[in-house]
């Protein structure tokens, strides 16, 4: 209860991080049980899944999170619990809602796992989610710097759970490319089935294009995983704060690495310099840039984009209409829900996406339903549904297995110890 109310006096602060008006479904997610046959059967249900092949549905995007309260070892920054820093406490509460956990201590990190595991329950089997670890923060001498980090979720963590449900989870490891150890943590993940890296540099403190990063790269490169790896502004996580590091122009230092890079939501939220205009060239939108490296042919098969979290109501004016639009981007985008924010209610509104035309109207009030059941669910079937000028997202873009199965045969990496 206290949470609630503490959610409700925070209203503000999640509406000014891009809630569309008021929320048409309410500030919290109520977190209903499984989908009636009704909704699980429905016809829109059914058209979501027309053409795509469920084996080959990987989720490449979600974020595994807790409090640290069971074996995971993962840990938050004092500043997500404490009420002297009021939105970082509020984003706090307002994701474990959206990911259905329980309140009681000692049962946070496993009940978020356990509503994982209850919402795959209505996906066909063969459907996979990728789940996230998170690096601290390190700075340029290779120390870990705890007080400038959001959160930490461990590689073993994330790995185990992978290990143990082999049918529902894979995981992407993540590295700090300034760890001493960054080329034998990358080797360790590697060989424990880790399907790519994720990185946060706004709150990692991590500049792609810095030459810190060389080392990693360059073993990126040798074992053939992808790097996965956020564009634009960030909202979500604070950490460092280096707001700069999102900049998609400068992840061409990976990319002429030879790094398969996605880029995450497509680097649609904020604006960064144009540095192909020098350092202190214009901001211009961070998507733009983004589509400038997508149109660049030297990079034909090397950069990606995930479309997690583009419905968001700060996201899609700026970035849906054009992703769904530009088919010759299709083979190159690949499929991620963000959660649990698809669960944070005023994150997402179906009228936005309705009045910029790319939603049917009368999809509304199903898509809602399942929503308020199924936040995973209703990622997918409304991404499946949009439309523009009678284009729509591809069961291509869905299908991510074969991505993240890429890896070179050829690899001249050894096993090294675990770090």
């Amino acid at each position: 209860m206290k949470r609630r109310i503490f959610l409700l006096g925070t209203a503000a602060s999640a509406i000014a991080a891009g809630a569309y008006i008021w929320p048409e479904q309410g500030l919290l997610n109520p977190c209903e049980g499984a989908l009636a046959p009704r909704l699980a059967n429905h016809e829109l249900v059914r058209a979501a899944w027309e053409g795509v092949d469920a084996d080959r549905v990987w989720d490449c995007h979600v974020h595994l999170i807790g409090v640290g309260d069971s074996s995971s070892g993962v840990w938050i920054n004092p500043h997500m619990q404490s009420w002297m820093y009021p939105l970082q406490y509020a984003q706090r509460l307002f994701f474990l809602n959206a990911g259905c956990t329980s309140e009681v201590h000692g049962e946070v990190d496993t009940s978020y796992v356990a509503r994982l595991r209850d919402l795959l329950g209505a996906f066909p089997a063969g459907v996979k989610l990728m789940l996230l670890a998170f690096d601290y923060t390190y700075d340029e001498a290779g120390e870990r710097q705890p007080a400038r980090s959001a959160f930490y979720t461990p590689d073993r963590y994330a790995q185990a759970l992978a290990q143990a449900s082999p049918a529902r989870f894979e995981w992407i490891a993540s590295i700090h490319p300034y760890r001493r150890d960054c080329v034998e943590a990358l080797e360790w993940a590697v060989r424990h089935g880790a399907r790519a890296v994720k990185w946060l540099p706004p709150a990692m403190g991590i500049d792609p294009a810095s030459t810190l990063c060389d080392r990693f790269y360059a073993a990126a490169a040798r074992l053939d995983i992808a790097l996965l790896t956020h564009g634009g502004e960030e909202k979500a996580v604070h950490g460092a704060g280096e707001q700069d590091f999102g900049n998609p122009l400068k992840l061409r230092r990976a990319l002429d690495h030879g790094v398969r890079v996605v880029v995450a939501h497509c680097a649609s939220l904020g604006r960064n310099i144009d540095l192909d205009r020098g350092e202190n060239g214009p901001a211009i939108e961070s998507f733009a840039l983004f589509a400038r490296l997508m149109d660049d042919p030297r990079y034909v098969g090397r950069v990606f984009g995930d479309i997690a979290a583009i419905t968001q109501v700060n996201r899609a004016p700026v970035a849906l209409r054009r992703i769904i639009e530009r088919t010759d981007w299709h083979p190159r985008l690949l499929n991620g829900s963000d959660y649990p924010l698809p669960g944070v209610m005023p994150l997402i509104s179906i009228r936005q996406v309705i009045e910029l035309g790319l939603l049917d109207r009368a999809a509304a009030s199903t898509l809602m339903e399942i929503r308020a059941h199924n936040a995973l669910l209703f990622d997918f079937v409304l991404k499946r549904l949009l439309r523009a000028d009678g284009r729509r997202l591809p069961p291509a873009v869905f299908q991510t297995r074969d991505f993240f199965l890429a890896h070179s045969k050829e690899s001249s990496w050894k096993p090294s110890t675990a770090p």
